[in-house]
């Protein structure tokens, strides 16, 4: 790929789907990665600094204070302005309500926190008339690894054609902090959590295997070709298989033979 045509590409696309809502401006969260951090360059381009605001979305005790940093840094030398709203006593608020909640579960409390996040972006962009702009990128949306309706729920994905590699390929081109572009992944949805541990592969290995994939090959020829074990490309295969419905619209019953 041609990653300066893929920056052009991308900001022409923030600029059109901003226009086309008729949207002031765009609210996206910045959570110290990567990902959010090409989006806030890209998007600050497209628009202009002064039509983005980045919300910093951090759960007291689970992100670290140097994701915290990071983040009101991407804001800093991007130029965009910057929230940074804890959410703790708001997820407090909804399990203390919550009849049969279950504090072993973390994956549904990370999804919970998710969700949470995507409510305090729209307040914002609803209340300032903007788009909510998401930060999943290629390698994500194939594996299904995100939250259906929390940070899978945006109005518009500029980078989601962008394999991870791209994206850390890319955010050297515009700038993007070379500490951001090195850090070690993750979602921060609980202590410990990184991507490429819950993931069982790295996304140099799952973003070659995937590509693979997407051009023909059979699962054994893409495994062998990357060198990843069976039990790594079975785990990429069912995920893929078992996430795919979050990228299909919402199924709707056909009643039309009944009228």
């Amino acid at each position: 790929m041609d990653i300066e045509k893929a920056r052009e590409a991308i900001v022409g696309f923030i600029r059109e789907k901003a226009k086309e809502a008729n949207a002031e401006g765009a609210v996206l969260g910045i959570s110290g990665g990567v990902d959010s951090a090409l989006v806030a360059y890209l998007a600050a381009e497209a628009l202009g600094m002064d039509k983005v605001l980045g919300i910093h979305l951090p759960e007291l005790g689970i992100i670290h204070a140097k994701d915290v940093l990071d983040a009101a840094e991407v804001a800093h030398r991007s130029g965009i302005e910057f929230r940074n709203i804890d959410i703790s006593k708001i997820l407090t608020v909804y399990l203390e309500n919550i009849p049969d909640k279950d504090k072993g579960a973390v994956h549904v409390r990370g999804n919970l926190k998710a969700r949470i996040r995507m409510s305090v972006l729209y307040y914002y962009a609803n209340m300032l008339n903007r788009i909510v702009i998401g930060t999943t990128n290629k390698t994500e949306l194939l594996l299904g690894y995100f939250t259906k309706h929390g940070d899978g729920g945006v109005d518009i994905l500029p980078i989601g054609d962008l394999y991870k590699t791209e994206v850390w390929e890319l955010s050297s081109l515009v700038g993007v902090p070379e500490i951001i572009v090195n850090k070690v992944p993750s979602a921060g949805l609980w202590n410990g959590q990184t991507d490429e541990k819950e993931l069982g592969i790295t996304y140099k290995e799952v973003d070659r295997f995937l590509a693979l994939l997407l051009k023909g090959e059979t699962s054994e020829i893409a495994r062998d070709t990357v060198g990843i074990t069976v039990e790594q490309a079975s785990s990429v295969i069912h995920r893929i298989k078992m996430n795919a419905h979050k990228l299909k619209t919402i199924p709707i019953a056909d009643l039309g033979m009944l009228r």
